[in-house]
């Protein structure tokens, strides 16, 4: 039997540092899908960002705020999410504390994600997200009032 009800839903996952423009064109497929945009939110500090991207995250952070003024109007499913990966030395409880006090004013409702690294590619030589550090992090960012806050990739903890 054919299921007619089947939905395509189109979900990007981005470092949102493209064009504005393109970004209002993915944003405009996920919203008539039901789909999403995902925002891969390395670290809010600009240096530690440029360390672990090579690029400044201002952008990054610009078209977030966009693209969440722009869905509004669709509060379900959430069309904008984010997650931060966990680097070891790099992102910590400050780092994730200050990112969701930026997504709070942004909405604090956007599901984030963190996620657990594991040492692999160009970065062989990092340590693992501990177990420590994800529940450190989470409790930051509950802290700072975003309402969604899990860790991914639980099962990368050490």
């Amino acid at each position: 039997e054919k299921n007619d009800d089947r939905r395509l839903r189109i979900c990007w996952e981005t470092h949102g540092s493209m064009h504005p423009g393109l970004l209002r064109k993915a944003l405009g497929l996920s919203l008539t899908s039901g789909g999403c945009l995902k925002f891969d939110l390395k670290a809010w500090d600009d240096n530690i960002h440029r360390v672990l991207t090579g690029v400044s995250n201002k952008r990054t952070l610009e078209n977030l705020a966009l693209a969440v003024d722009l869905s509004r109007e669709r509060p379900d499913p959430p069309p904008v999410i984010a997650s931060t990966l966990l680097v070891p030395g790099y992102v910590d409880k400050e780092q994730v504390g200050k990112i969701a006090r930026y997504l709070v004013s942004l909405d604090p409702n956007i599901p984030y994600s963190l996620l657990a690294f594991h040492p692999d590619f160009y970065m062989r030589d990092m340590g693992t997200t501990t177990a420590e550090q994800a529940r450190e992090c989470a409790e930051s960012a509950a802290e700072e009032g975003l309402e969604r806050v899990r860790i991914g990739n639980i099962h990368l903890l050490k």
